[in-house]
């Protein structure tokens, strides 16, 4: 296999200048090793931009663990997912990379026997078992929400003894952050108890309009199933009802002419309808404020702010709705006209079958829009307020320790690993419960500098796309459908590679059609929520990702074109649901693409072309 059809193998890739001994960053098992070389030199590696697109913190591996080892087990072992085992993993150089295991292709008869046995009770059963799979996921969240971190007293208090509590304080923080992080991996459980065999039916769906209309778009197929009414698009629904209730009340002025949320809400106090829609603003925030803003997967990494913690974010939305609702704009989804062409586009199909393809049709389409809503709304429930809680209850953690003498800062927790912060947990616990002093900062200071320094060389170089062979034909269906990484996609990496070596300048870009029709305008290339505010009416979104986060953004862009994605993407549903074209999976649209450039993206074909 020649350098022209196949990508760099993991093995070949050295460290940046700088960077070197990174690997001391990360768990061992989540390294290419020598021991596996013959093992993973034959794999095609991609790297996971649609879910941890950045710089892997070694704290934050947690993330990457808790969805390695629940994905794996409900596919190869729980389920028996009929074409493809787990997916594994790899950290290279900082990033994370990924690759479908394959089922033996011996095995597949007997695990779709068993796949539809255990599958179909979960379908025949699906409303009781979601009921009772939010009370499992919001009991690990009132869990977590009730663990607290502080810095250990010098004496306990006396309810310690009159309570007959029978533990110290210090056992109590090494038992919670154990429990915090084990909490996440029960969770993470739950997370693919549901969503596998939810994107199953989709795609059994998928495959059964195809076999009966050869030519249908995978748009077309997908509209038959959108338009449902979900949690997801409720904390960017709160956003708009605010914004009306601001005009409503008449203060939409103070909103509008306020710098900073601070100034919004010191005149917001100064009268009776001020106060009210402060309020109202209080009430709104729990939960549906509990929003992660990583460009990308949302909770993947502690760096980015909630809108909690920047109240900025959502507010900067509601002025923009405000000035909308001014300007006699409707800012509501049409949810009323997705669900009208969907029911359009079922009735015509379900005429051109016959009458056992209807019956077929009848049970195939509605299992697909039963499973929808989990598939969209697990993100809310686990990506969003899992994690944000997750990740502010580590904060708390790092504050306490760092007070404690134990870093300098907080943030240095986060460039140990979760088994070296239980390490630096119980040396402090220990020399607090018998008087003495801790070692403390004085042996992490070192070792979290030296990853600091490493942290920054490695952010500085992007990584390859792809390591090793791809295969002749990329057919596993998550890859696809999720991730976008299609036959095509990848020969349009190999040819982008091929074109951008020799120095030639990409004017043309493929990806996965995610939502359909043409659209033409000046490209806003956004890297994090932050930069959203810089996008005007008509502008063309290009991006790593969206996610939930972005939502504000869909109703005055004219089309997205996102770096990674597949059909059943973010990006694709939001836009279907917003009726905007976008291109997913495009590969490298940010790093080709220029702030201002004029594009065109045809969310029909998949193509990109940029016309400046």
């Amino acid at each position: 296999m020649t350098s022209t059809d196949s990508f760099p193998s993991p093995f070949d890739i050295p460290a940046p200048d700088g960077a070197e001994g990174w690997e001391r960053m990360y768990n061992w098992y989540h390294l290419f090793g020598e021991d596996r070389r013959k093992q993973d030199e034959q794999r095609f590696w991609f790297q996971d931009r649609l879910h941890h697109p950045e710089v892997l913190h070694p704290y934050d591996e947690i993330q990457c663990e808790c969805w390695w080892q629940a994905l794996g087990a409900f596919n190869t072992r729980i389920f028996a997912m009929p074409p493809a085992f787990g997916v594994d993993q790899r950290v290279l150089n900082g990033y994370l990379y990924v690759t479908p295991v394959p089922a033996p292709p011996e095995e597949l008869a007997a695990r779709a026997e068993l796949f539809g046995r255990r599958a179909g009770y979960y379908y025949d059963n699906w409303d009781s078992i979601y009921g009772e799979w939010k009370t499992k996921v919001l009991g690990c969240l009132d869990r977590i929400t009730r663990i607290r971190f502080a810095p250990l007293p010098d004496i306990e208090p006396e309810s310690v003894v009159t309570d007959r509590v029978g533990y110290s304080t210090g056992y109590a923080m090494i038992r919670d952050f154990s429990e915090l992080v084990q909490t996440m991996y029960e969770t993470y459980q739950y997370h693919f108890e549901l969503l596998n065999i939810g994107y199953a039916a989709y795609l059994t769906f998928f495959q059964f309009m195809r076999d009966r209309f050869p030519d249908i778009s995978d748009q077309s197929i997908s509209r038959l199933v959108g338009g449902l009414r979900v949690d997801l698009y409720r904390p960017d629904d709160e956003l708009k009802r605010l914004a009306k209730e601001a005009e409503r009340l008449g203060v939409g002025d103070i909103l509008l002419a306020a710098e900073n949320p601070a100034a919004a809400f010191e005149a917001l106090a100064a009268s009776d309808e001020g106060r009210e829609w402060q309020a109202d603003w209080d009430k709104t925030k729990d939960p549906w404020f509990l929003i992660n803003t990583d460009p990308g997967h949302p909770g993947a990494s502690h760096s980015h702010p909630t809108w909690l913690d920047d109240p900025a974010i959502p507010l900067a939305s509601v002025k923009e709705y405000v000035r909308r609702v001014r300007g006699g704009e409707e800012i509501d989804r049409d949810t009323a006209g997705v669900l009208a062409e969907r029911d359009r586009l079922t009735t015509e199909y379900r005429a051109l079958l016959d009458d056992d393809g209807r019956e077929s049709f009848d049970q195939l389409v509605e299992l697909a829009r039963m499973v929808f809503a989990y598939i969209e709304e697990h993100v809310l429930y686990i990506e969003h307020w899992m994690w944000a809680t997750f990740w502010a209850k580590s904060k708390e953690l790092s504050r306490a320790l760092t007070a404690m003498g134990v870093f300098d800062e907080p943030e240095d927790m986060f460039f140990l690993r979760r088994g070296e912060v239980a390490e630096a947990i119980y040396d402090v616990v220990a020399a607090w419960s018998v008087g003495s002093a801790p070692r403390g900062a004085r042996y992490w200071r070192p070792i979290v500098n030296e990853r600091r320094g490493i942290y920054e060389k490695l952010r500085a170089q992007p990584p390859a796309l792809a390591l090793g062979p791809p295969p002749a034909e990329i057919n596993e269906p998550f890859t696809v459908m999720l991730w976008g990484i299609t036959t095509a996609a990848v020969n349009e990496w190999l040819a982008q590679r091929e074109t951008t070596g020799k120095g030639e300048k990409v004017s043309v870009l493929r990806g996965v059609a995610g939502s359909p029709g043409v659209a033409e305008g000046p490209a806003r290339v956004v890297r994090h929520v932050r930069e959203l505010e810089h996008i005007q009416p008509g502008d063309i979104l290009v991006c790593p990702a969206t996610s939930p986060a972005w939502s504000t953004v869909f109703g005055r862009i004219a089309a997205t074109v996102s770096d990674v994605g597949g059909i059943m993407s973010h990006t694709a549903i939001v836009c279907r649901e917003y009726g905007l074209p976008a291109v997913v999976g495009a590969g490298n649209a940010v790093a080709s693409i220029r702030d201002g450039q004029r594009i065109r993206v045809d969310g029909d074909t998949g193509v990109v072309t940029i016309l400046d």
